[in-house]
């Protein structure tokens, strides 16, 4: 998902995706067939950033995209998408899949895209994958890809000694973003406690 680009994390190989997750490109997708061949609804993430309705056309940047499935989804329903990752097999698959589509090979920690949109949306637990101490700098870079009234989405799991939203809502308050909504799920189920989030921060609009 995300690992700091030509630095010793790289070579160490300390992130949590980069050790966990080897090998899994090729079969990461297998995941969502047949939760859709049971009629489940596989595009929570896509559904909500839709329904966030920021600008016509809205564009979003897919943060630790993996092998698309939000982006791609996203695209067809009209919306100008660019997805980054650094993990290249994943995103290796994306390009497969969608060749159409612009794809970034690069680090959420300093990417620099260029341009700003107005969504930037962490979904998969990517917070979560983050090499250790690099959190803060992933939220203010992203947030530094944030058009005036842009948001920053993050679904991510709450486990003990993870990421917690205290310090995830810290790191976006120093990025310059204000919490604007907080659920259990992305189909915005109230969040009461429980181990999974997805929040929304905002950038404050032009005056």
């Amino acid at each position: 998902m995300a690992v700091v680009v030509q630095s010793s994390l790289v070579s160490e190989g300390v992130t949590r995706w980069s050790s966990g997750a080897r090998g899994w490109a090729s079969t990461y997708d297998d995941r969502w067939a047949p939760l859709a061949a049971h009629g489940e609804n596989i595009h929570g993430e896509a559904d909500f950033v839709e329904s966030l309705n920021l600008a016509e056309p809205m564009t979003v940047l897919d943060a630790g995209c993996g092998t698309g499935r939000v982006a791609i989804e996203l695209a067809r329903r009209g919306l100008t998408v660019v997805g980054v990752d650094l993990d290249a097999a994943m995103l290796q698959q994306a390009k497969a899949k969608a060749p159409e589509l612009e794809w970034i090979h690069g680090d959420l920690v300093d990417v620099e895209l260029g341009r700003r949109f107005n969504v930037v949306v962490l979904a998969g637990n990517v917070m979560i994958f983050l090499a250790p101490g690099t959190e803060a700098a992933a939220v203010a870079n992203l947030a530094s890809h944030l058009e005036p009234g842009g948001a920053l989405v993050a679904g991510f799991q709450l486990m003990a000694g993870g990421l917690n939203l205290a310090d995830y809502d810290r790191y976006a308050g120093e990025a310059g973003l204000e919490l604007a909504g907080r659920w259990a799920t992305w189909d915005r189920q109230p969040f009461v406690g429980g181990s999974y989030a997805v929040s929304m921060h905002r950038l404050a609009p032009v005056v």
